[in-house]
């Protein structure tokens, strides 16, 4: 599901409190919301993330991350929680 990135000077892990607070950034953004809004718990259609959200979620991953997702990562692992440990797993194995 990973790939490994392809620039030799990217960090072999990043802090799942990194992930998390990128994670919530990027959220709040799509929802024109604060962060502190945003319940880390939460599933992410109950918060109010529809299915063009998730997907350009899905892109930024990949974009920021240098990982390859699936497109519904968003509805595998549904909450900022949930998304955070999975990726901080995938993270951790490239």
């Amino acid at each position: 599901m990973s790939l490994a990135s392809s620039d030799p000077t990217a960090p072999a892990t990043v802090p799942a409190a990194d992930i998390r607070g990128w994670l919530v950034e990027r959220i709040a953004f799509y929802l024109e919301c604060s962060r502190e809004e945003i319940d880390e718990g939460a599933p992410l259609v109950d918060i109010g993330l529809d299915s063009v959200y998730a997907l350009t979620l899905c892109g930024d991953v990949e974009d920021h991350f240098g990982l390859v997702v699936e497109p519904t990562m968003a509805w595998d692992h549904p909450t900022v929680d949930a998304i955070t440990a999975h990726l901080t797993e995938e993270l951790t194995r490239r």
